[in-house]
């Protein structure tokens, strides 16, 4: 079975995206991310972007499809 990591890419159901967090019990997919507004910068300025995530149980492992894996910067 495919145990999915943080950096990979993954098809489920009818969304995909990429392995945002990941431990034994549940993954999230993120599926968006958009800036943040430079108003809302001022009470949080180290988290620069809104990621949209969804969560998916390790009992749904097995309808990921793995696509690839983001590559690292050297």
């Amino acid at each position: 079975m495919y145990n999915p990591a943080v950096d990979d890419y993954v098809k489920w159901k009818n969304i995909e995206g990429w392995v945002y967090y990941a431990d034994s019990a549940y993954i999230t997919i993120e599926i968006s991310v958009r800036d943040k507004h430079k108003e809302d910068l001022i009470h949080s300025p180290k988290h620069k972007k809104h990621h949209c995530c969804v969560v998916c149980p390790n009992w749904s492992w097995d309808e990921l499809e793995y696509v690839t894996t983001r590559a690292e910067d050297s």
